[in-house]
């Protein structure tokens, strides 16, 4: 089979593309063959496998060609992110709404061209709950809870939901959307999304560098580790259109943690030397954007695929620490702990 990763040069992409070249295989068939696009360059490793290739640019500009590209399954990942999204409202339109219609639409000529329907997995978002005046947003937020986003990033993955769902209900692709809790701990440098900072204050330590939470210690909001949010894409990939219930999106499993709990399990694994240099100032824009965010949630639809969230926040540091352990950098991003 031909698989299409967008966004494949990323952290979640890339991640997905290596776990899916170890398995050789996805849903039963082997993996002849997998295009990553993104913006930035494949990491090297990827890069280097026959098994790839690269689009290298912006996803609208590679659209055309994918209507006579043999695709059987897709992962569409792209998206400029939350912060961008604020900065820049046409830089959201155009990478998260226009591209993602340019994507479907390439799709669906292929199926009038008499190709099979292509499977493609969504990665939404939590961002798609929000408080609303008319709507209160619940204390835990379920598949079937009503999405108010409050945000131009979260309007558009919920507008990008509904295409979704459509171009399925049509026949054009065998489409599924799914809500990824924010993905802790990312490795690397920090990047535009205004969740960056949950990464941040664990990840900057553990490389014995300061960090600066720009909310207060009680902000609670449900995290899921790399590990757990790649099995996910995978496992809601391959289930069957009835395992998977209807068309509307379904929420990835998510631990509900505070920013307090995630420092206090630094510390139990990482030592009070560590945990010390997490400080606190607050951020205007950043606590605004937050503030809005769902704070716990349930995935009923995902646990009965078999998707659970870690037990504890513990369990996610330490996939991080054994992560960078396996790689070629540990020395310098587990100095802290040196």
């Amino acid at each position: 089979m031909r698989l299409l990763i967008t966004g494949g040069a990323g952290f979640v992409g890339s991640r997905l593309a290596r776990t899916l070249l170890a398995k050789g295989e996805l849903n039963g068939q082997k993996i002849e063959h997998l295009i990553l696009a993104d913006q930035f360059p494949a990491p090297a490793d990827l890069a280097a496998d026959p098994r790839v290739s690269v689009k290298t640019g912006p996803l609208l500009t590679h659209c055309k060609e994918l209507e006579t590209e043999a695709v059987d399954g897709v992962f569409h990942l792209a998206s400029a992110v939350s912060g961008e999204c604020e900065d820049d409202f046409d830089l959201g339109l155009r990478s998260n709404l226009d591209s993602t219609r340019a994507l479907l639409d390439a799709l669906r000529k292929r199926t009038e061209g008499g190709a099979k329907p292509a499977r493609l997995v969504f990665s939404s978002s939590v961002a798609v709950f929000g408080p609303d005046d008319a709507y209160p947003m619940p204390a835990v937020i379920a598949d079937d809870t009503l999405p108010t986003p409050q945000t131009s990033y979260g309007i558009q993955k919920h507008i990008c939901e509904h295409l979704i769902a459509d171009y399925t209900r049509k026949g054009y692709i065998d489409g599924r959307s799914a809500r990824l809790m924010t993905v802790t701990v990312r490795p690397g440098k920090p990047n535009g999304a205004a969740s960056s900072f949950f990464s941040g204050i664990i990840r900057e330590p553990l490389a014995g560098i300061p960090s600066v939470c720009p909310v207060a210690p009680e902000v609670l909001h449900p995290m899921a580790s790399p590990r757990s949010t790649i099995e996910g894409l995978i496992k809601v990939y391959e289930c069957t259109r009835e395992a998977y219930g209807g068309r509307t999106a379904l929420n990835l499993p998510g631990l509900d943690v505070t920013v307090q709990e995630m420092l206090d399990a630094l510390e139990r694994v990482a030592g009070p030397k560590v945990r010390a240099l997490v400080t606190f100032e607050r951020d205007e824009l950043i606590a605004g954007i937050v503030s809005r965010w769902a704070k716990g949630s349930s995935s009923k639809r995902a646990n009965s695929l078999g998707l659970f969230p870690e037990k504890s926040f513990d369990d996610i540091i330490r996939q991080y620490i054994a992560d960078c352990q396996a790689g070629p950098h540990a020395a310098t991003a587990l100095k802290g702990m040196q």
